[in-house]
């Protein structure tokens, strides 16, 4: 007999849940309880957590691509509009870097995106690969900056217990003053320090790849 739910259902419903619960919190039976259906039914769909976990990020790029993509005017461009949306759409989940972290896309929708961004890099000369090396730096960036973001800060104008500045510089040790200052940095301004640390990855790929574009043009 088949169940009285579909995929996107679940996905919806597991979505709004990881809001309430977390990653670690969010269950199939959690979410078989919340749609009012038995755990088994959801194996009609998922057969693991894994399967819907890489069924929710598809699902969250849909969202954050949908709507007509703009050929951006330069590679800069490209890699810094791809990184700040990407950024902007995990913000808006709990623990939604962690979600899209090493997960598989289920199906080829992303791809004009890709293919739009990596044009860009293309026509300004670099080769594929190393336009490839530098879109997956940005993403690997980015994904790791926001993993981080989010734990001190699950949810919007939340800080995790364990992140007040002044509490960590009063449990260090006095002789390494450079480590207890260090914390205001570490777990403050995350706005200003994406934007530097994003200008630091566009400098790195000039230096680096864009030598290969200026001996091949």
């Amino acid at each position: 007999m088949p169940p009285k739910l579909d995929r996107a259902q679940v996905v919806g419903t597991a979505l709004r849940l990881l809001d309430e619960t977390g990653l670690d919190g969010l269950t199939l039976r959690r979410i078989a309880t919340e749609l009012d259906v038995k755990a088994p039914a959801l194996y009609w769909h998922f057969a693991n957590k894994q399967a819907l976990l890489d069924e929710m990020a598809t699902e969250m790029l849909r969202r954050m691509t949908a709507g007509p993509i703009t050929p951006p005017a330069s590679w800069q461009e490209a890699l810094t509009t791809t990184c700040r949306t990407l950024r902007g759409a995990l913000l808006g989940y709990r623990d939604g870097a962690k979600v899209f972290s090493g997960t598989r896309l289920t199906d080829q929708g992303h791809t004009e995106g890709q293919h739009v961004m990596l044009a860009a890099f293309t026509r300004a000369g670099f080769e594929l690969a190393d336009a490839v090396q530098a879109y997956t730096t940005g993403y690997a960036y980015t994904i790791g900056f926001v993993i981080e973001e989010q734990a001190v800060h699950p949810r919007p104008g939340e800080r995790a217990p364990g992140y007040d500045p002044e509490q960590r510089a009063a449990g260090i040790d006095p002789a390494h003053e450079l480590a207890a200052a260090a914390g205001r940095d570490l777990f403050g301004d995350y706005e200003r320090r994406f934007e530097r640390g994003l200008a630091i990855v566009v400098a790195g790929v000039e230096r680096v790849l864009g030598q290969s574009t200026a001996l091949n043009p």
